[in-house]
């Protein structure tokens, strides 16, 4: 795929796609969830719900990633109407910024309000072990801060204004609830900063203790750039990644990080997330 910056979706791209999801579900969410990979049966336990492939949504992208099922689940959770992908797409799959962010702007026509983005991430901070769940309370931009931003290009002013603040990125008033909802469920919940890389390869020892030095507790290859389109069009934004995976700062000579580790892993953690997102969304 060749992307051209000056090639974007029009505001009319986006009704076409939020009037196509009206069309197939009675459901007014005003919650939406991303679920990140090997972390989609959250989705699986909503009773009833409306499935909608990405596939039939006008302009949606599709994922070509392996545990990213594709697809959206919408319907009722712990009293909220909620909508649920199933699955996101990549800026490494050869997708643009706007692409990847494409449906966080659906969601805004939707009428959805509040985005809780999960993702699986490699831990950078040495406290960290695999299948913790941390709450990401700062993130650092490193692919935008290079020029691959979602805002770039002509803003459109129906969204947001030209040059948004991301002072409080993630709502503190989720995190506290958040905090809340993890010490009553007992749920262990870290907490830190997450650092976007575009990938797909997974980082160099070097690259890993630039990255924690840096003030980085987590690295992983999604979430920020669907953060700031969704703070631009003044959504609130809860985010948790899943630490799949330990990333070393000094390794042993046969140490290896793969994506079967990271789905592996995924299904593991997945009932821990699924207690702490539901608590969430019963105190919601």
């Amino acid at each position: 795929m060749d992307y051209n910056w000056k090639v974007m979706y029009k505001l009319s791209d986006f009704q076409a796609a939020a009037e196509m999801i009206r069309g197939r579900t009675n459901f007014r969410p005003k919650i939406g969830l991303v679920l990140g990979s090997g972390l989609s049966s959250l989705a699986d336990t909503i009773p009833n719900p409306d499935i909608i492939d990405y596939a039939d949504i006008p302009n949606w992208p599709r994922s070509t990633v392996e545990g990213h099922s594709g697809r959206l689940v919408v319907g009722e959770l712990e009293g909220q109407s909620v909508l649920i992908m199933q699955g996101r797409v990549h800026t490494y799959e050869g997708y643009s910024a706007h692409d990847v962010t494409f449906p966080i702007r659906v969601m805004k026509l939707l009428g959805i309000e509040t985005v809780i983005l999960t993702n699986a991430a490699g831990g950078l901070n040495p406290a960290f072990h695999v299948g913790d769940l941390m709450l990401i309370t700062d993130h650092i931009n490193w692919v935008g801060m290079a020029g691959l931003n979602p805002l770039k290009g002509e803003n459109d002013a129906n969204f947001g204004v030209r040059f948004p603040d991301m002072t409080f990125a993630y709502d503190r008033d989720l995190q506290k609830l958040a905090r809340k909802v993890a010490r009553e469920e007992g749920v262990d919940l870290r907490e830190g900063v997450y650092t976007w890389l575009s990938g797909p390869n997974f980082e160099t020892p070097a690259e890993i203790r630039m990255l924690y030095r840096l003030g980085s507790d987590a690295v992983g290859m999604s979430t920020v750039p669907s953060v700031v389109v969704a703070r631009h069009a003044g959504m609130r934004v809860l985010g948790i990644s899943t630490i799949t995976n330990v990333a070393p700062h000094h390794p042993s000579p046969d140490h290896e990080t793969t994506h079967d580790e990271v789905i592996e892993t995924g299904k593991i953690v997945v009932p821990k997330l699924i207690t702490l997102l539901r608590g969430i969304l019963r105190q919601f």
